[in-house]
């Protein structure tokens, strides 16, 4: 009788050990899964990730909100005022927003700046280029990171659903045709099916 009653008192704190290590597993495994979803890449394919900003030299400081151009094609460059490569770029970008805006009411562009510095220099900047399209201010940097920049200039084309259709790394002429073509057949035929994303 007295084993029995042993065996019996030993039994609920084993149980209790399996229920703690099987919680600590599960921690352990949530933990490794939100480390690696932080430093996945946000890829085509991908819905990309909404934010909101606040947009340079506009009056009363207006916000931008990714998701309130849903049905438009956007165009969102990552640049920055210390970037030469940015600095080549922007006058492309000034050209192909030109004509493209022209032509495609659904089409809009987003740059994004990540300087760190007071707006008025991104706005002194936009100025001397002669910026005609929305300078938004990502001062403290938080939406590079969810997007997963790895430097400027970096570019993502999102389709009328929402999705990043193109992905472009450095700078580019945005004046030459072969540049904007994902630009222009989503502005002509709409987006695609999600499988043309999915299968690059």
């Amino acid at each position: 009788m007295p084993d029995t009653l042993t065996e019996n008192k030993g039994l609920p704190n084993k149980v209790i050990i399996v229920v703690v290590v099987a919680i600590i597993v599960v921690v352990v495994l949530a933990i490794i899964a939100g480390q690696s979803r932080k430093f996945e890449p946000v890829l085509e394919g991908k819905t990309a990730p909404d934010f909101t900003l606040p947009q340079i030299g506009s009056v009363g400081g207006k916000m931008v909100k990714l998701s309130d151009y849903k049905g438009k094609v956007v165009f969102v460059n990552f640049w920055a005022t210390w970037c030469k490569p940015c600095e080549e770029e922007i006058p492309s970008m000034q050209v192909m927003y030109e004509a493209l805006k022209k032509r495609y009411p659904d089409f809009e562009l987003l740059a994004v700046s990540i300087d760190t510095e007071d707006p008025d220099k991104v706005e002194a900047f936009a100025k001397k280029y002669g910026v005609q399209f929305p300078i938004l201010h990502d001062r403290k940097g938080k939406v590079k990171e969810i997007y997963k920049t790895t430097g400027v200039p970096e570019t993502f084309i999102i389709d009328q659903n929402g999705v990043i259709a193109e992905k472009v790394l450095g700078p580019m002429n945005w004046s030459k045709q072969d540049s904007v073509r994902t630009i222009v057949e989503l502005l002509t035929n709409g987006p695609s099916t999600a499988d043309k994303y999915k299968s690059r």
